[in-house]
């Protein structure tokens, strides 16, 4: 009985077999594959968070809070001591931030109508010098603007803004307390509800700007 199949054809079968051999083993290493990626949870996707504003919470400022200074853009100092006991709008922002610039004649308002019933508004620059005098000398404000550099995170931190982002406000009662903070950018309505919600301001600190 003779052979059908030549020397010369049998390494090709055992290469054959060989190849449907591997292609077996990587079917089933897809197949694991596919298993383990359905029972590992995917990392969550970064989104886009909206403004962020707290309720009411009466959380005392910090007392390191007090002890800040701030270079102001001519060339004064800002320091936060002389406004204690006095009802604050701090808002943090920087030059390179949209919604900050947007929001900044919306401040501008409410300083002018609430500074005879005794509110502050204070901005801190989260920003270079440069920059910042150079958008207040196009975009004038009537309110005190220190120059609180990238150290300025830090403090919007020990004021409850856990995320670091701007624009963050921080309203403050005449008492030291934290009523309103909120992350991303507000209004005038949204400012003056605020204050007329607030205890009513002692006549004896209702100074000029």
């Amino acid at each position: 009985m003779t052979d059908e199949h030549s020397p010369s054809d049998r390494p090709q079968t055992g290469q054959t077999a060989r190849r449907a051999l591997l292609a077996l083993f990587g079917l089933g290493a897809a197949a694991a594959g596919a298993w383990l990626s359905w029972r590992k949870p995917l990392p969550l996707q970064p989104t886009e968070s909206p403004p962020k504003s707290t309720s009411p919470s009466s959380d005392e400022v910090p007392a390191s809070f007090w002890q800040q200074q701030f270079d102001t853009p001519t060339g004064g100092q800002l320091t936060m001591a002389s406004f204690k006991g006095r009802p604050l709008l701090i808002n943090f922002w920087a030059t390179w931030c949209p919604p900050c610039v947007k929001e900044m004649p919306e401040l501008d308002k409410f300083s002018r109508e609430f500074a005879p019933k005794g509110w502050k508004v204070i901005g801190l620059a989260i920003d270079s010098p440069t920059p910042v005098k150079t958008f207040l000398a196009k975009v004038g404000v009537g309110f005190d603007i220190g120059l609180a550099g990238m150290a300025g995170t830090e403090l919007t931190q020990t004021l409850g803004n856990d995320a670091g982002g701007l624009p963050f406000s921080v309203m403050i009662d005449a008492q030291g307390r934290i009523q309103h903070r909120k992350l991303g950018g507000t209004d005038y309505k949204e400012l003056a509800a605020w204050a007329n919600a607030a205890a009513p301001v002692d006549p004896a600190q209702r100074t000029s700007p």
